[in-house]
Order: C-alpha cells, then sequence, then structure tokens
C-alpha cells in the first residue's frame, strides 16, 4: 500500500513573524512541483497566522506545535483547538520529547489531546520515543509501547491511520547523533506493530516518520527504510537549502 511521505519541519521556538514570512517565501516555489510528498511547517504560536496568510493556496501546510486538550477553561498560557482551527491551522504537533522531558507532558495528558485535535478536524502528529538510558537499559520497546497505547487509546480503531506517528530517539535529538538505519527501521517497525494490534489495516494506512537529526547527507538512507513514511525535521528545517534537499531525497511512488 503506497503511503505519501510526509516531511515537517518544526520550528521550534525560532523565528519572529517577519523571519517566518521570509523563511516560508524562501520555500515556496522550491517545493512547488514536489508532487511526491506532503511538506508541512510547525511554527511558534505567533507567527502561525502570518504563514498561514503566505501558504493559502500552496502545498504547504501549517501545524502548531502543542494545544490543550479542553476547548476553553482556566489554562494560563495555553492554546485550545478551537484557537487554532479559527486560523485555519492544518494540524498540531503533540508530545514532542521536549514537551515531555522540559514541560511534564504526560502519556495520559496525550490520551485526551491527541482525540481532541482530531474532533476539532486537526491533523496530529503523535510523538514517542526513547531515552539514551531506556534504550541502553533494553527498555525501548517497553517504552514505546507505553507512549503509541496510551496515545491512541480514545482514537476509534477506524480512524488509527489519521495519526501521524513520529518516532524520535529522545538521544539523537539536537545532539547529531543519528540511528542506524537498523535501529530505525526496527523502532518503526515495532511502532506499526502496535498499531496493527488495533488494527492491521489502519496500521497500513499509518504514516510513521522519524525524527533524529535526519540532515541532507542521511535522509536518503532513513526515508528509503521501509517503515519510514517521512521525517519530523528540526534544525535542518530552518535552513531553506537543508529542508528542500530532504524533502527532494523523499522517494518518489
Amino acid at each position: 500500500m503506497s503511503r505519501t511521505p510526509l516531511i515537517a519541519g518544526n520550528w521550534k521556538m525560532n523565528g519572529t513573524i517577519e523571519e517566518s514570512e521570509e523563511r516560508v517565501a524562501s520555500l515556496l516555489p522550491r517545493i512547488a512541483t514536489a508532487e511526491h510528498v506532503d511538506v508541512a511547517v510547525c511554527t511558534p504560536f505567533t507567527a502561525l497566522q502570518a504563514v498561514v496568510d503566505s501558504t493559502r493556496g500552496s502545498r504547504l501546510e501549517v501545524y502548531a506545535q502543542n494545544m490543550h486538550h479542553e476547548p476553553s477553561g482556566a489554562f494560563t498560557g495555553e492554546i485550545s483547538a478551537p484557537m487554532l482551527t479559527e486560523l485555519d491551522v492544518h494540524g498540531v504537533v503533540l508530545g514532542h520529547s521536549e514537551r515531555r522531558q522540559l514541560f511534564g507532558e504526560t502519556d495520559k495528558a496525550l490520551q485526551l489531546k491527541v482525540p481532541a485535535a482530531m474532533e476539532a478536524g486537526l491533523r496530529v502528529i503523535l510523538c514517542v520515543g526513547e531515552t539514551e538510558d531506556e534504550r541502553e537499559n533494553g527498555d525501548t520497546e517497553r517504552r514505546l509501547r507505553h507512549q503509541v497505547q496510551e496515545g491512541l487509546e480514545k482514537v476509534p480503531a477506524e480512524r488509527l491511520g489519521e495519526v501521524v506517528i513520529a518516532y524520535e530517539p529522545v538521544w539523537a535529538i539536537g545532539t547529531g547523533q543519528v540511528a542506524t538505519a537498523e535501529q530505525a527501521q526496527d523502532a518503526l517497525a515495532f511502532v506499526r506493530a502496535l498499531v496493527a494490534d488495533r488494527s492491521k489495516e489502519q496500521a497500513e494506512l499509518t504514516r510513521i516518520l522519524y525524527g533524529g537529526s535526519m540532515k541532507p547527507d542521511n535522509a536518503a538512507e532513513l526515508l528509503a527504510l521501509p517503515d519510514c513514511d517521512g521525517g519530523l525535521i528540526g534544525g535542518a528545517s530552518l535552513d531553506v537549502e537543508q529542508f528542500v534537499s530532504i524533502i527532494e531525497a523523499a522517494p518518489k511512488a
């Protein structure tokens, strides 16, 4: 079954409105004919409206980097799904390792966030992955099983394939380290098998991304893996030339 690759650039806390508009203006003409791949950028909240407006009518999708599961309420500093859909945002990244590690986001919270985003009409990229200690202690599969099962628990079986899952080995994020092709494929295949435990049909539809220091020089090898359906790109997505090189490395059907 053919799955269209997705290359999503996570800008994290980088980019004023002006900088974001300039980056998008440089990116759009470079991806206009890249019809073999879906492309998204995940921008800071303050730049979402400007980037959405700058990309209307283009192939580039715009994602937020987080959201609260409640539609409104006394949650100072949080952003809700209705606030995102009002801006015509396409989707949202949930459970990024930095949210988990630095801000205490739990699997229980994601169990609520994922279906809330879907019910609002947002596309979801759910991030999962093990720390260096967990990998060294042989706990990679245990950690992935818990994250995937919790994050998807309240998603109806017939909609599982709508959720994009990004496998990001925490020890490889921003460190320059990259999982070997074998390590990456083993983890990606294990994630797909976890989805298949609930629905084999939906598991074949599920796009699973690699998200750990993917760069132009390793993108082709990683994107060619049987269970790799794209990448969640951090630092390299801030450089248009590098980001385009990764997009161009995605296999064509």
